[in-house]
Protein backbone atom coordinates (compact mmCIF):
# COMPACT_ATOMS: atom_id res chain seq x y z
CA UNK A 1 0.00 0.00 0.00
CA UNK A 2 1.47 3.34 -1.04
CA UNK A 3 1.75 6.40 1.20
CA UNK A 4 -1.05 8.21 -0.63
CA UNK A 5 -3.37 5.21 -0.18
CA UNK A 6 -2.60 5.12 3.53
CA UNK A 7 -3.22 8.87 3.70
CA UNK A 8 -6.62 8.25 2.07
CA UNK A 9 -7.49 5.57 4.65
CA UNK A 10 -6.54 7.94 7.46
CA UNK A 11 -8.56 10.74 5.85
CA UNK A 12 -11.63 8.49 5.84
CA UNK A 13 -11.36 8.67 9.64
CA UNK A 14 -10.67 12.43 9.58
CA UNK A 15 -7.05 11.78 10.58
CA UNK A 16 -8.23 11.19 14.14
CA UNK A 17 -5.75 9.34 16.38
CA UNK A 18 -8.74 7.87 18.21
CA UNK A 19 -9.44 5.81 15.08
CA UNK A 20 -5.97 4.25 15.08
CA UNK A 21 -7.17 0.67 15.61
CA UNK A 22 -9.72 0.90 12.80
CA UNK A 23 -7.12 2.48 10.50
CA UNK A 24 -4.59 -0.24 11.27
CA UNK A 25 -7.20 -2.91 10.55
CA UNK A 26 -7.99 -1.29 7.20
CA UNK A 27 -4.32 -1.01 6.24
CA UNK A 28 -3.65 -4.60 7.29
CA UNK A 29 -6.69 -5.78 5.35
CA UNK A 30 -5.28 -4.20 2.18
CA UNK A 31 -1.64 -5.26 2.73
CA UNK A 32 -2.07 -8.49 4.63
CA UNK A 33 0.26 -7.15 7.33
CA UNK A 34 1.60 -3.89 8.79
CA UNK A 35 4.99 -2.97 7.35
CA UNK A 36 7.34 -0.47 8.98
CA UNK A 37 6.74 1.93 6.12
CA UNK A 38 2.96 1.67 6.52
CA UNK A 39 3.23 2.39 10.25
CA UNK A 40 5.40 5.43 9.61
CA UNK A 41 2.88 6.69 7.03
CA UNK A 42 0.01 6.23 9.52
CA UNK A 43 1.99 8.01 12.25
CA UNK A 44 2.66 10.93 9.93
CA UNK A 45 -0.95 11.18 8.78
CA UNK A 46 -2.29 11.11 12.35
CA UNK A 47 0.53 13.24 13.77
CA UNK A 48 1.36 10.67 16.45
CA UNK A 49 4.61 8.96 17.38
CA UNK A 50 5.74 5.62 16.04
CA UNK A 51 6.03 4.52 19.67
CA UNK A 52 2.28 5.04 20.14
CA UNK A 53 1.55 2.93 17.08
CA UNK A 54 4.02 0.25 18.18
CA UNK A 55 2.29 0.05 21.55
CA UNK A 56 -1.07 -0.61 19.90
CA UNK A 57 0.27 -3.06 17.30
CA UNK A 58 2.24 -5.06 19.87
CA UNK A 59 -0.67 -5.16 22.34
CA UNK A 60 -3.33 -6.61 20.02
CA UNK A 61 -2.88 -10.12 18.64
CA UNK A 62 -4.89 -9.29 15.52
CA UNK A 63 -2.09 -7.23 14.00
CA UNK A 64 0.60 -8.94 11.91
CA UNK A 65 4.01 -7.40 11.28
CA UNK A 66 4.96 -9.88 8.57
CA UNK A 67 3.06 -11.48 5.70
CA UNK A 68 1.18 -14.62 6.72
CA UNK A 69 2.70 -17.84 5.46
CA UNK A 70 -0.61 -19.67 5.51
CA UNK A 71 -4.09 -18.99 6.80
CA UNK A 72 -4.39 -17.26 10.17
CA UNK A 73 -6.29 -19.71 12.37
CA UNK A 74 -7.64 -18.46 15.69
CA UNK A 75 -9.21 -20.81 18.21
CA UNK A 76 -11.42 -19.38 20.92
CA UNK A 77 -10.22 -20.36 24.39
CA UNK A 78 -12.94 -18.62 26.41
CA UNK A 79 -14.98 -20.54 28.96
CA UNK A 80 -18.07 -20.92 26.77
CA UNK A 81 -16.06 -22.60 24.02
CA UNK A 82 -14.06 -24.67 26.52
CA UNK A 83 -17.33 -26.00 27.95
CA UNK A 84 -18.35 -27.46 24.58
CA UNK A 85 -15.07 -28.99 23.43
CA UNK A 86 -12.82 -26.10 22.48
CA UNK A 87 -9.86 -27.54 24.39
CA UNK A 88 -10.16 -30.77 22.42
CA UNK A 89 -10.15 -28.82 19.14
CA UNK A 90 -7.11 -26.77 20.24
CA UNK A 91 -5.22 -29.90 21.35
CA UNK A 92 -6.05 -31.58 18.04
CA UNK A 93 -4.68 -28.62 16.08
CA UNK A 94 -1.48 -28.69 18.14
CA UNK A 95 -1.07 -32.46 17.62
CA UNK A 96 -1.58 -32.03 13.87
CA UNK A 97 0.96 -29.17 13.90
CA UNK A 98 -1.63 -26.73 12.56
CA UNK A 99 -0.35 -23.25 13.40
CA UNK A 100 -2.99 -21.48 15.46
CA UNK A 101 -3.41 -18.43 17.65
CA UNK A 102 -5.33 -18.64 20.90
CA UNK A 103 -7.80 -15.83 21.46
CA UNK A 104 -9.95 -15.16 24.48
CA UNK A 105 -13.26 -14.67 22.68
CA UNK A 106 -14.44 -14.60 19.09
CA UNK A 107 -17.93 -13.46 20.06
CA UNK A 108 -19.61 -16.62 18.80
CA UNK A 109 -20.39 -18.21 22.18
CA UNK A 110 -23.72 -19.69 21.14
CA UNK A 111 -21.99 -21.70 18.42
CA UNK A 112 -18.86 -22.76 20.28
CA UNK A 113 -16.29 -23.99 19.89
CA UNK A 114 -15.53 -21.10 17.58
CA UNK A 115 -12.67 -20.83 15.12
CA UNK A 116 -11.77 -17.96 12.81
CA UNK A 117 -9.71 -18.61 9.71
CA UNK A 118 -8.49 -15.37 8.20
CA UNK A 119 -11.69 -13.30 8.30
CA UNK A 120 -14.23 -16.15 8.26
CA UNK A 121 -15.86 -17.31 11.49
CA UNK A 122 -16.83 -20.96 11.97
CA UNK A 123 -19.01 -22.40 14.72
CA UNK A 124 -19.29 -25.80 16.39
CA UNK A 125 -15.82 -26.72 15.21
CA UNK A 126 -14.86 -30.25 16.19
CA UNK A 127 -11.42 -31.70 15.44
CA UNK A 128 -12.89 -33.47 12.40
CA UNK A 129 -14.56 -30.27 11.16
CA UNK A 130 -11.30 -28.33 11.65
CA UNK A 131 -9.46 -30.86 9.47
CA UNK A 132 -12.13 -30.57 6.78
CA UNK A 133 -12.05 -26.75 6.80
CA UNK A 134 -8.24 -26.62 6.61
CA UNK A 135 -8.20 -29.21 3.81
CA UNK A 136 -10.89 -27.34 1.85
CA UNK A 137 -9.08 -24.01 2.20
CA UNK A 138 -5.79 -25.59 1.12
CA UNK A 139 -7.42 -26.97 -2.02
CA UNK A 140 -8.81 -23.59 -3.11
Amino acid sequence: MKANQIANVCAEYNNQPEALIEILHDVQHENGFLSNTALIDVANALNISRAEIHGVVSFYDDFRREPAIGPCIKICRAEACQAVGGEKTAAHAKNKKIETHDVYCLGNCALGPAVMIDDKLYGRVTPKKLDAIVKQRSAS
